[in-house]
């Protein structure tokens, strides 16, 4: 009777570490610890698997893939960090195949269907919201996964969660505010039944009510036109808000025109707070504040994280959080930044 010869698949099992990892071991590669690759030899040998080299070679042509799955490359916050997690895969040696998504949960399912079919190693997704198993094919496929950004699969055991400490980036902008004497402080942007919203405003709205104070949240799309329309709008039928703490870079870059538009000062008038820190916000005039996230350098670690798995076998922890920082500029000191 035949029995079923060992393939690629069974060794990594065995194992316990990824497809790619045992691939690398293969092909004899430098990135590949010693440790691990005894190990991935030992398995090989308590299976009896051999190495089909003809067949491999005409499988691949020797360079690891890796997957980017991005929600939305026209945003700079996740174009940098889809740039920097790019970069950090092409040191090592890896190429990486990047997809917009467009927040589309439809367009995902294909891109990542195609990545699967083109061999990637591993996938980086910063997901669309959608359906609560979006992330099933990969699961099937087997492939090492980390969400970034944003959580839609709870499975953290199977799909690892790395962001930034949102709620408190909050918390500091709100501070901020209140240090500057503002008196009521608004929550411009994001979409109000989303899990980031809510992490944005987390700390936000907690700060406001140690100091007795009401959160007074303006939901919307985080984009430029609608900043635009709330700073008018602000200006035109709210002068009792003096200060707003921005879903993002975008809608407080926005608000930054429609101010401009409608006359206000920014930093006397009105004191506004943006988040992410993308390059824009140091530029504009005035100058923006900004909860700085870092986003390149999260890119970059968020890719030697995905490395160490596939390479090592160094499973990330289930979920971390970056720290991030308040740099505060004119919009809300109302003080010139004095530039080199």
């Amino acid at each position: 009777m035949l029995t079923k010869r060992p393939t690629i698949i069974d060794v990594a099992r065995h194992a316990g570490v990824s497809k790619s990892t045992v691939s690398l071991v293969l092909q004899n590669s430098p990135l590949v610890k010693t440790s691990t690759k005894r190990h991935v030899e030992a398995s090989m040998a308590a299976l009896n698997y051999v190495y089909n080299r003809s067949a491999a070679k005409l499988r691949s042509a020797g360079t690891e893939l890796v997957g980017l799955v991005i929600n939305d490359l026209r945003n700079p916050f996740f174009t940098e960090f889809a740039a920097s997690a790019q970069m950090a895969f092409a040191r090592k040696g890896f190429a990486t195949v990047i997809a917009n998504t467009d927040e589309d949960s439809g367009v995902q399912a294909k891109v990542i269907e195609s990545m699967i079919e083109h061999g990637v190693s591993a996938i980086l997704v910063s997901p669309a919201y959608g359906e609560r198993d979006a992330l099933h094919q990969i699961e099937r496929a087997g492939v090492p996964a980390l969400q970034v950004l944003r959580k839609v699969d709870f499975r953290t055991d199977l799909f690892p969660f790395a962001s930034l400490d949102y709620e408190t980036g909050g918390t500091l902008a709100t501070r901020h505010l209140i240090d500057l004497s503002a008196r009521n402080i608004a929550f411009v942007g994001g979409l109000a039944d989303r899990k980031i919203t809510l992490e944005r405003m987390t700390g936000y709205e907690a700060v406001l009510a140690n100091a007795s104070r009401q959160a007074l949240h303006f939901p919307g799309r985080p984009s430029r036109a609608f900043g635009r329309e709330m700073a008018l709008a602000f200006a035109d039928r709210h002068p009792d808000i003096d200060a707003a703490v921005c879903f993002s870079d975008l809608v407080a870059l926005g608000m930054h025109a429609g101010f401009a538009e409608a006359g206000v000062t920014l930093g006397r008038d009105f004191r506004l707070v943006g988040f992410d820190d993308i390059e824009e916000a140091s530029l504009v005039y005035p100058a923006l504040s900004s909860v700085r996230c870092n986003i390149a350098e999260f890119g970059e670690q968020a890719a030697e994280t995905m490395l160490a798995w596939i390479v090592d076998g160094i499973r990330p922890p289930e979920e971390k959080r970056s720290p991030v920082q308040l740099v505060a500029r004119q919009s809300s000191t109302g003080k010139p930044v004095i530039r080199p």
